[in-house]
């Protein structure tokens, strides 16, 4: 899928002019200052940056966990969707006494579905991330691969248009973390969603995405804004990410020491 946009379709998100600060002990600390990001519908739009810069941040304000002390944020997104967008977080926060089918069916109970219409759309979504044959389980019996993808089989179920990922496999061992990364690409194709994928892996970001925007300084702003060509499905080595990769990291190195 390209990531250039058409020009006679809007973003799926249309961010101008967004600044977020907070006001502690009496100080006034900036996070994000006067972004401006368009994002077209069905892009793989990939955030890294360096710890503390407001990657994680930016994805709260557009899920509405944070408020912007200014700019706008504008979502075009289907009004009939359950729930326009979803996030993974870090960890995959599953609720311990309830059975992976069960988990994966929470996020519906707030939109009237019966109980049959909620287990059956779970067990959709857990077939999409490959999981079908642990329904019964209870997370204290799963990896920390499997727990991850039931949380992004429990954000798909709730059909949103975007789906936000917030550094969903940094806690997992290399092997763990590559595999998922295949995965969520395969869930990718097969959806058409369109997903904002939080990062400070550079090799991660470029292996995953059509596009990359480096946020750097504080606060934090961006710095690059860098779109990839590579064909999917992507080879690891591929000449083409290397270079992607060597060059967003002298990126990042030059412009975090300007900001």
């Amino acid at each position: 899928m390209s990531s250039t946009m058409s020009s006679t379709q809007p973003p799926i998100i249309d961010i101008r002019g967004l600044s977020l600060a907070y006001a502690r002990d009496g100080r006034r600390t900036e996070i994000l200052s006067a972004l401006d990001l368009a994002v077209p519908r069905g892009q793989f739009l990939v955030i890294v940056g360096e710890s503390g810069v407001g990657k994680s941040t930016l994805l709260r304000v557009l899920i509405d966990l944070a408020k912007p002390s200014s700019g706008t944020v504008r979502l075009e997104t289907d009004p009939g969707t359950l729930t326009p967008m979803a996030l993974v977080f870090q960890d995959a926060r599953l609720l311990p006494w309830r059975r992976v089918i069960d988990n994966v069916a929470f996020g519906l109970e707030r939109h009237g579905l019966s109980k049959p219409e909620r287990r059956a759309r779970a067990a959709a979504m857990l077939k999409l991330v490959g999981l079908s044959d642990l329904a019964g389980r209870w997370p204290h019996q799963l990896s920390g691969g499997q727990r991850q993808r039931v949380a992004i089989a429990r954000a798909l179920a709730v059909e949103p248009e975007v789906l936000l990922m917030d550094e969903p496999f940094s806690a997992l061992d290399s092997f763990t973390r590559e595999g998922l990364q295949d995965e969520i690409q395969r869930i990718k194709a097969q959806t058409g969603k369109t997903v904002l994928f939080v990062t400070h892996d550079i090799d991660e970001a470029v292996y995953l995405a059509d596009r990359v925007v480096v946020l750097a300084g504080s606060p934090g702003r961006i710095a690059a804004d860098v779109t990839l060509a590579p064909p999917r499905p992507r080879q690891r080595r591929d000449a083409a990410l290397v270079e992607a990769a060597r060059h967003l990291r002298a990126e990042l190195s030059r412009r975090s020491a300007e900001l």
